[in-house]
């Protein structure tokens, strides 16, 4: 065997080894035991959060100091969280680059393993030296991806709830109940996207904030215009003293002429996208057919 087929056994033995002693590592029962707070943690539920919607997340002080100063040297963090918020993701900007970090050893790791079998095989080629760095590029392209993805489906569902919460926001105050617990009856019986963020804003004004700056909070959170719109003419028409059912009733019509033009927008996109394979499967597979057998034809000398 060759001195490159050596080092590639060495890796594997070795690799195979490491894990061993960390699969035994984790079985002894002073390491494998849970912390005393991550223990408690599920059977404790904050007073100002009885529904349970932040949940605990246990993070040592020293690691979270240490991991803290690696997101701002990073940087990105603020945008980072605002995309974690509007996907509804709990962790925080730390933990989701954590998350990104560990599949990007992953896929490093997946690309190395490969590297190691074609050269034990003996068909390893150069361009087979760049798969590690590939993968673990692309594992952070698609976790990144994926949360692109979930921040845009939620939005998506948002703007779909948002002109039926207005509508039932509506009939509640014209039922005469107040603006404070119409938005309680509306989270209490929701069921959607839009009526947890609704939940989340009625428990921060019953522990001291203030229900207008929890609006406008949702608001920045969500970052959905038609949502931004409504919560903006709602405290103005709470400070100004105007009547609430009537302006709710006018941003759910709004908000479904926006959903709307929204779905004529999309229909003229898949129209245009539905030309492609037209153009450029069928049209040419059609003008294939009308002219082959005529040029067949005339090679043949026929007709």
């Amino acid at each position: 065997m060759s001195g490159l087929t050596h080092v590639a056994l060495a890796i594997v033995l070795g690799g195979a080894f490491a894990s061993g002693l960390v699969l035994v590592a984790t079985r002894i029962p002073r390491l494998a035991a849970p912390t005393l707070s991550r223990g408690i943690a599920p059977y404790l539920r904050d007073i100002a959060d009885p529904r349970g919607l932040t949940p605990l997340a246990p993070v040592p002080g020293d690691w979270r100091a240490r991991r803290d100063r690696l997101m701002a040297s990073v940087g990105g963090a603020a945008r980072l969280e605002h995309r974690l918020r509007q996907a509804g993701w709990t962790q925080d900007a730390a933990g989701f680059r954590a998350r990104q970090l560990t599949w990007v050893v992953v896929g490093g790791l997946l690309g190395g393993v490969v590297v190691v079998i074609l050269t034990v095989s003996g068909r390893l080629t150069p361009g087979a030296a760049v798969l590690p760095p590939v993968l673990a590029l692309s594992a952070a392209a698609l976790v990144d991806f994926r949360l692109t993805a979930a921040a845009r489906r939620r939005r998506t569902r948002v703007e779909e709830e948002l002109p039926t919460l207005l509508e039932f926001l509506s009939l509640c105050l014209a039922a005469g109940e107040g603006l404070r617990d119409a938005l309680h009856r509306v989270g209490e019986i929701g069921s959607g996207e839009l009526t947890v963020e609704i939940r989340r804003a009625v428990l921060d004004s019953g522990t001291g904030s203030n229900l207008s700056d929890a609006l406008l909070d949702l608001g920045r959170r969500l970052d959905v215009p038609a949502l931004s719109r409504a919560i903006e003419h709602l405290v103005a028409a709470i400070d100004r003293g105007a009547p609430l059912a009537g302006v709710l009733q006018a941003q759910a019509g709004d908000a479904r002429e926006d959903a709307k033009r929204s779905l004529i927008e999309q229909a003229g996109k898949k129209e245009i996208a539905m030309l492609f394979p037209i153009v450029f499967l069928l049209l040419p597979m059609s003008v294939l057919f009308a002219v082959f057998p005529g040029i067949v034809m005339l090679r043949l000398g026929v007709g």
